[in-house]
């Protein structure tokens, strides 16, 4: 054993360690001094794994408690999982932890202490999950009549799987579809909890298509050897299954918690292939008797029938007598017919012949004149009132006229004003609105006269306004466009 090398204190004779050094040596004391060992112990304070995948517990018995740790990859690997309160054997390393000071034992490997602590496990479990309600029998789905498509969950390697293809083949051939999976091992329930998920996770009317059924098969074995059937991941997978599941794990006297949320539990897989689907004899023959059974029901109701027909026949009257009384009926019917006919014409002769003595022409050539003379008057009248109309609109459309020229600033410039314009068409109505260099369009009465503005000089300035130079041609003065070839020069 490797020691650290101690530092010598001046006048002592007692070595010093630093904690590190003190932990590391007390590390390779438990590592060497234990090495290897088996423990048996109470499982205590396993809450699961930890997010990193480690587990963190206890071992204890009735006067001691030691620490355990399972890495990850350890924990993956082992058949049956550590649980609270379960006494196992395990195995594993003596080591110690120097961030807490304290020492552990790392297993690599975990069994049940004895078949009684894991029928122990069992029990525990199987209390567990049916007060859950899984195990209820309202909650478990009827089995197809005659599937056309059947999942097998096993493995294809052994036995099992050729003597359920055998029981098909004799009884009734049908698609076979099978998920290999591992019956017995470690990743035996991760594998059959995948399948179960996987066939009900295919669509329905896809180009592999869905079983109507599924059958999860295993030959005997040890408890040991099923106990992959007995984890929860696998009765929870075969509970969420929307497919009905036929376990057939085991021998009849096996059993496992899957036989117990089984849709169906089969003693044996062979009899699980019987179950799911029905034997194509039976059928045939079954098939042939009903038909059998169809015909002489068929004769019988026919010959019923007839006998009732035939009963019903002879308490019914003969034709001759239901019809003689309506046939004589109606010819006493007929007879007074023709005497009625002729009756009826005589009397709308009669009527017809002392109205028309009173029909004549007379009154009503009277009434159509009177109603012609007035209509007549009426019309004279009308058409009066229509050139009366006329002539009071047409008086008042010519005094509108009239009025219209007067108030016209065409009559205004008919007495020689002027309309003065600026560019852009707008009347100016008081010098403040133009400036000099300003386009001005001068309106006369007969014509337009195109000016630009030279000085701008309100009424009553004072400013003497210079003597106006003799009226010369400019290019913004053009001579007037109105008739009468007359001229007139700018205004300012």
């Amino acid at each position: 054993m490797n020691q650290p090398a101690p530092q010598s204190q001046p006048g002592g004779n007692v070595a010093t360690y630093t904690v590190s050094e003190l932990s590391g040596a007390i590390k390779r004391a438990l590592e060497e001094g234990f090495g290897h060992v088996r423990l048996r112990g109470e499982i205590s304070g396993f809450r699961g794994a930890h997010a990193s995948g480690h587990c963190y517990f206890a071992l204890k018995d009735d006067k001691a408690k030691i620490e355990a740790v399972i890495w990850k990859m350890t924990y993956g690997r082992l058949k049956v999982k550590p649980e609270e309160g379960m006494e196992v054997v395990v195995q594993g390393r003596v080591t110690s932890y120097p961030g807490s000071s304290k020492y552990q034992i790392v297993i690599e490997s975990l069994e049940p202490a004895g078949l009684g602590a894991l029928m122990a496990l069992l029990e525990e479990r199987k209390r567990r999950l049916a007060a859950e309600g899984l195990f209820a029998e309202e909650r478990k789905k009827p089995r197809p009549f005659l599937p056309q498509l059947v999942g097998i969950i096993t493995s294809p390697t052994g036995a099992v799987i050729r003597d359920m293809l055998h029981g098909f083949a004799e009884r009734f051939p049908t698609r076979v579809i099978v998920w290999p999976v591992r019956v017995q091992g470690e990743t035996c329930a991760v594998e059959v909890a995948a399948a179960i998920a996987g066939f009900n996770a295919i669509a329905l009317g896809g180009p592999i298509g869905r079983p109507d059924v599924l059958i999860v098969a295993r030959g005997g074995g040890s408890l040991e050897d099923l106990w992959g059937f007995n984890e929860e991941i696998v009765v929870r997978a075969v509970a969420a299954s929307r497919i009905p599941v036929i376990s057939a794990v085991g021998h009849e006297t096996d059993w496992t918690l899957i036989d117990l949320v089984a849709d169906a539990r089969a003693p044996t897989p062979t009899k699980a292939a019987e179950w799911a689907v029905p034997k194509f004899a039976d059928l045939a023959d079954s098939t042939e008797k009903c038909g059998a059974r169809l015909t002489t029901a068929a004769r019988n109701i026919l010959r019923h029938a007839r006998t009732h027909l035939k009963s019903a026949s002879r308490g019914l009257p003969r034709l001759e007598d239901v019809i003689a009384l309506p046939r004589q009926r109606f010819d006493a019917c007929e007879k007074r017919l023709g005497r009625a006919l002729l009756a009826n014409a005589r009397a709308h002769h009669t009527r017809y012949a002392r109205i028309s003595a009173r029909l004549r022409p007379a009154p009503i050539l009277h009434r159509i004149a009177v109603c012609g003379e007035r209509a007549h008057t009426q019309q004279a009248r009308a058409a009066q009132a229509l050139r009366n109309g006329v002539a009071a609109r047409r008086r008042q459309l010519e005094g509108c006229s009239k009025l219209l020229s007067t108030l016209s600033y065409q009559s205004v410039l008919q007495r020689g004003f002027a309309l003065v314009r600026d560019a852009e068409g707008r009347t100016v109505r008081s010098v403040a609105a133009v400036a000099p260099g300003d386009r001005l369009d001068v309106e006369l009465r007969d014509g337009h006269i195109e000016a630009e503005a030279q000085r701008v000089r309100a009424t009553g300035s004072k400013d003497p306004a210079p003597a106006a130079p003799a009226p010369q041609p400019s290019p913004g003065v053009r001579r007037a466009r109105g008739r009468g070839g007359s001229s007139q020069g700018s205004l300012f």
